[in-house]
């Protein structure tokens, strides 16, 4: 419950302002994934693997804000497919799914406008280097885990409990841009 309250902070930054519903969306979209897990994690320990969080890479301090937005942008994406495929509505209560479908579908939206005015300032710190390549490779890993172990229940709930992880990167970098 702790780690639902520190989603809950305002955002704001130079150049991007969201609105509330950002602020509303991440603290319902974690605590709907948080309500996914129903197996325990004990009985999946065989299935634990690291899926190499690209967190060198990712060191905020070193990104210009556009990077950051596009880093932040690029993240909620590749959760947003991950969990939005037929083959993830097979392994989870598919009311607690759209939930988190939809409170990250909100915070993309909410997102769009920043990352138009990021790439407006800076285009030379987007793109499909960098930062937000190795968030795309991190995210292909995972999808080669889920494949790999045919999709079993242990598989998604190992790859839950590292989105959760990533929703934690995801809240220092947002702390990041509002300095």
């Amino acid at each position: 419950m702790v780690l639902v309250m520190i989603f809950s902070r305002p955002i704001s930054s130079s150049s991007c302002d969201l609105p509330q519903s950002f602020d509303l969306g991440k603290q319902e979209t974690f605590t709907a994934l948080d309500q996914m897990g129903t197996i325990s994690l004990l009985s999946c320990l065989k299935y634990r693997t690291d899926f190499k969080f690209p967190q060198k890479q990712l060191d905020g301090s070193q990104f210009q804000e556009a990077q950051a937005i596009s880093v932040l942008h690029e993240m909620l994406q590749q959760i947003f497919n991950l969990f939005h495929t037929e083959r993830s509505s097979a392994a989870w209560n598919t009311t607690l799914l759209d939930r988190l479908c939809t409170g990250l579908h909100r915070q993309l939206e909410d997102l769009d406008t920043c990352l138009v005015q990021a790439m407006g300032e800076e285009k030379s710190a987007l793109g499909t280097e960098g930062p937000a390549l190795a968030v795309k490779r991190y995210f292909q890993e995972i999808h080669l885990y889920l494949k790999e172990k045919k999709y079993s229940d242990c598989a998604w709930e190992i790859v839950r409990v590292e989105i959760k992880s990533c929703f934690l990167f995801i809240n220092k970098l947002i702390r990041k841009l509002k300095k």
